[in-house]
């Protein structure tokens, strides 16, 4: 805790400097509505506002969870350039306003939503019908508008989660029919913070940061704060243990640094494979070796299939990822498989012996 000194005069001539104790930082609401925030975090030391509002406003706007519509399916249509019979909007426009949809998850899962509409009328975001894993926050968003009694439209939307923004054409490896739509996924729309001069008692060398966040009222801006604070955290304790000995995630599964980071293209997968695992945000043959057989099925569209692919290219490096391995429990492929050997080597030594018998 920092101290000050602080000199108070008197009228029977100079006293003894008071040291007091500078006051803690704390944040405070300054007010905030379902999609606006506006919060004020001080006293702080000179320079530390700076130091807090940067990667909080970079966290904030690329690094949050949210959930978004990647694709959809409109019965009749087999690509992007066509017309929809009987709406006034082409598929262009109607993805484009199909973007705009703001999801709240309320359990992380992916899931399907599906449009029906029959007849004139405008067709809006509230029309679409949704699981109780995802709740529309903007239903009044026009979608399209239909301009006759017979018209009808039929769509299928897929929802998934994620963070940031994905564009259309990043996605790959869908049948014609299904198009793709850009994803976008943060729950926060701007963010701006300022710092400002502090007087604490009699000295000024002293800041308050000023942070200002929008949402899209899938999330408010305490839970944008809150969330974002945590991931900043989990990447600063990292650093807490610099020094110390703790053991490589490559020593401990018993691989070599060039095939943990070896990238999954190399594996030369089938496309449905691999980009499921893209999808699922897997990038190095390490991360599919720290992952339990098990936790692999739980991936969008891999299925026993996509599992025995990658058993197989995983063999062929050399790795066999056996299911009684946990992933979890620290044991390497390495100690499983010296392990094996020592049993077998028990056994024939019991067989000998009995022989001899």
């Amino acid at each position: 805790m920092e101290q000050t000194i602080i000199s108070i005069p008197s009228e029977f001539g100079p006293e003894e400097p008071e040291i007091v104790e500078a006051p803690e930082p704390s944040i405070e609401v300054l007010e905030e509505t379902e999609n606006y925030g506006r919060f004020r975090l001080g006293p702080l030391n000179r320079g530390y506002a700076t130091t807090l509002g940067a990667p909080l406003r970079r966290v904030l706007l690329s690094s949050l969870q949210g959930a978004a519509v990647t694709w959809i399916k409109i019965d009749g249509v087999l690509h992007e350039y066509s017309p929809i019979e009987g709406m006034r909007e082409n598929v262009q426009t109607f993805m484009l306003n199909v973007k705009k949809i703001r999801l709240r998850g309320h359990t992380g899962r992916p899931g399907k939503m599906r449009l029906e509409a029959n007849g004139e009328g405008e067709i809006s975001a509230g029309d679409i019908i949704a699981p109780a894993d995802f709740e529309i926050v903007n239903p009044e968003l026009r979608l399209g508008y239909l301009d006759g009694p017979d018209a009808s439209v039929s769509v299928e939307f897929n929802v998934e989660t994620g963070e940031g923004y994905i564009p259309a054409a990043s996605h790959e490896g869908f049948p014609i029919g299904h198009l793709p739509v850009d994803a976008i996924y943060s729950p926060v729309v701007r963010v701006n913070y300022s710092v400002v001069r502090t007087r604490v008692g009699q000295f000024t060398n002293y800041e308050s940061l000023l942070l200002e966040i929008w949402t899209d009222a899938t999330k408010t801006p305490s839970v944008a704060i809150q969330e974002a604070t945590d991931a900043l955290i989990a990447h600063f304790f990292i650093l807490k243990n610099v020094g110390t000995q703790t053991q490589a995630p490559t020593k401990s599964m018993g691989v070599s640094p060039e095939i943990y980071n070896m990238p999954l293209e190399q594996l030369e997968l089938t496309g449905r494979t691999f980009n499921a695992m893209k999808r699922h945000g897997l990038s190095k043959v390490g991360e599919i070796l720290a992952m339990a057989p098990e936790e692999w099925l739980s991936i969008r569209n891999f299925g026993e299939k996509s599992r025995a692919e990658l058993d197989a290219k995983l063999q062929a490096l050399g790795l066999n990822k056996n299911e009684d391995l946990d992933a979890t429990d620290g044991a390497s492929i390495v100690d499983h498989t010296e392990e094996l050997d020592q049993q077998v080597e028990e056994v024939e030594s019991d067989r000998i012996i009995l022989q001899e018998l």
